[in-house]
């Protein structure tokens, strides 16, 4: 199937105090249908780990227009899209019941050698993936941030078993939550649209320490996919403590509007 859908009931741990759905909740939908389609197609963790190998989620923008609510049933959709590069590309929506798109996202995954943890040629996967060329879900993204000057100490946090997947390393949703959490809840629970850019750049292992950092940025309100009537924005960053190397882990940058 080019494009993978599953349909979806939005359950009362998918929402805010506002009853609207929440980023994590969203990350963790887009999650489970693109390892679901992966299945599917043959390239899914199973077939891709009996030959060493794995696909790792790189970078993620998703953009709400509208946050659906408490009880609506909603269709989540996925498709990769090519590649560019070292990354095979996979593009998502959230529909209404009318199919609308709520919300869109696109996505940068690495194909590698679990072993060596090195990226591998994505061409030699390629075959095996519909191209789906143009159907295109945002217009920019997902995007390579930059470290940001003079970002203020939020605080520590350390990856626990909650945080941690099968793979041994924090999952992908995880750092979602990690964002919403450093994120004031009047502003969360306020924001209509919702746009977020992350770049995972070094896993994070168990017990792990994360020095996290934020600061306040740009709305890029001018820009497509972006919201347009501004309320907040924050860039994040999650990085080894100094005397271990203080390396980042993760780059992100979210941004709130009415």
């Amino acid at each position: 199937m080019n494009i993978w859908q599953e349909q979806v009931t939005i359950r009362f741990g998918s929402v805010d105090r506002s009853d609207r759905l929440t980023l994590g909740a969203a990350f963790d939908f887009f999650q489970e249908a693109a390892i679901s389609h992966a299945n599917s197609l043959g390239v899914g963790r199973d077939a891709l780990m009996a030959k060493g190998h794995a696909w790792v989620l790189s970078r993620l923008s998703v953009y709400f227009e509208q946050r659906p609510r408490y009880g609506d049933t909603i269709t989540v959709r996925t498709w990769p899209r090519g590649g560019e590069k070292l990354f095979a590309l996979r593009d998502y929506d959230i529909l209404d019941s009318a199919g609308t798109a709520l919300v869109r996202g696109r996505s940068d995954w690495l194909y590698i050698d679990v072993e060596k943890r090195r990226p591998l040629r994505v061409e030699s996967i390629m075959d095996q993936l519909p191209r789906n060329d143009g159907v295109d879900s945002l217009t920019s993204g997902p995007l390579g941030l930059q470290a940001r000057e003079n970002m203020q100490f939020f605080g520590q946090r350390q990856a626990a078993y909650s945080d941690i997947d099968n793979f041994g390393h924090m999952n992908n949703v995880s750092y979602v939550l990690w964002i919403q959490d450093m994120t004031s809840m009047e502003l969360l629970d306020k924001a209509a649209r919702i746009r977020l850019d992350i770049n995972y750049i070094n896993e994070i292992k168990p017990g792990e320490k994360v020095e996290l950092f934020s600061a306040p940025v740009d709305s890029c309100a001018d820009q497509a996919d972006y919201p347009a009537n501004a309320l907040a924005a924050f860039a994040y960053e999650g990085r080894r403590p100094a005397d271990a190397g203080g390396h980042a882990f993760f780059r992100a940058e979210l941004r709130l509007g009415l």
